[in-house]
């Protein structure tokens, strides 16, 4: 069953295509790699669920260590999870209400493809089936409760989760789930849900200049790590999505008219800006890890063309690897952001070092630039 499932992964996933470096010592993914991922695992073991920006830390990092087929570290990642397994576990996601929450279930997943262990199957399934079930809306203010319910039955018409809000975050964090779902199981079912959220969230939600509102119209901004979701979550969709499958065409075209916006608003510097479009704004660290992640991986799967993108890669890696301590902390990495349409609210938010948010981006990227 492990030889199977690793056999499956490693067929869905293949990077092989073009590679970016030589790069620098300082700048050599591996060593950089095990550094945010033993960063990781110094860190006390969470008593409750984890929150998602430690599920994408641990998500990106087990990616990473089998990459690089280093078992120890492999082994070393899922101990620090293996809690989750115990009867009644205080980590677990027993009925994930939202997106935030839900994505918790993507970490079992990626667990049961690398070690076939089929409990760890049935605890990501259930949030990846449950994000699709009818809410209970007892909790929910009664004058607000007839709204809630048309509002779901409405989603769940079109084929959507109830869960549907349509910020952008959640175009990893519905999609990253379901896509899981698809690997573990290669069920189709969690394949097309998540296409047809990613259809709908691009029909709705992407500018004419290939950018994405934090919330449109609420938030007419373009925020960085916002973004930054959007471009990790088209790529791991595009990794798996069948080339005949009817979703795949505008997802394909979102895509690279997302990734020729970023090509145009990376900063001179490598990195990106904490809001992209606007000059005064702070480089900031974990969205230049997901868009790192994103157009790496569209060069070596041939989505784009090596010779215009090749080099953006090339100056965004040094720029990110300059970002982190020797602890593998990474700095400036803008903490949770709510949407504003004040500019003001972005420019000030705390920027802070070690951040799970840009540990995440960090260790997705890392693995994107592997050269091999």
């Amino acid at each position: 069953m492990v030889a199977v499932v690793a056999l499956i992964l490693t067929a869905g996933q293949s990077l092989a295509g073009e590679t970016f470096g030589p790069w620098p010592q300082n700048a050599n993914p591996k060593e950089v790699g095990k550094k945010v991922v033993n960063n990781l695992l110094a860190r006390a073991p969470s008593t409750r669920p984890q929150s998602y920006p430690e599920i994408c830390t641990a998500y990106g990092s087990l990616r990473f260590a089998d990459a690089i087929k280093d078992k120890e570290l492999v082994d070393k990642i899922i101990a620090r999870y293996s809690g989750m397994l115990e009867p009644g576990s205080k980590i677990v996601r027993k009925n994930p209400p939202n997106v935030d929450s839900s994505i918790w279930g993507a970490l079992p997943l990626k667990i049961y493809q690398i070690n076939g262990n089929k409990a760890y199957l049935d605890l990501g399934l259930h949030c990846a089936d449950y994000q699709w079930e009818k809410p209970d809306f007892s909790r929910v203010r009664e004058d607000r409760r007839a709204a809630a319910e048309a509002e779901a039955q409405d989603l769940m018409a079109k084929g959507l989760t109830p869960q549907t809000r349509f910020w952008i975050d959640d175009m990893f964090m519905i999609t990253g789930l379901q896509v899981n779902a698809y690997r573990a199981t290669k069920d189709k079912k969690y394949l097309d849900r998540a296409a047809r959220e990613m259809v709908a969230y691009l029909e709705k939600l992407q500018q004419p200049n290939g950018l994405f509102f934090h919330r449109n119209p609420e938030a007419p901004k373009y925020w960085g790590r916002g973004d930054g979701w959007v471009a990790v979550g088209m790529t791991e969709i595009l990794f798996d999505l069948p080339e005949d499958h009817p979703d795949r065409p505008k997802i394909v075209e979102g895509y690279k008219k997302m990734m020729a916006a970023l090509k145009q608003y990376q900063t001179d510097s490598g990195m990106w800006r904490q809001v992209l479009d606007y000059e005064p704004s702070w480089l900031e660290s974990s969205c230049t890890g997901m868009f790192t992640f994103a157009i790496a991986n569209g060069v070596k799967k041939g989505w784009l063309p090596a010779a215009e993108y090749k080099p953006v890669v090339q100056k965004a890696w040094p720029a990110l690897v300059s970002y982190m301590d020797d602890d593998g902390n990474m700095k400036d990495v803008c903490v949770g952001t709510n949407t504003s349409t004040d500019i003001d609210y972005y420019m000030k938010r705390e920027r802070k070092i070690g951040d799970l948010h840009g540990q995440a981006g960090m260790i997705w990227a890392t693995w994107a630039v592997l050269d091999e």
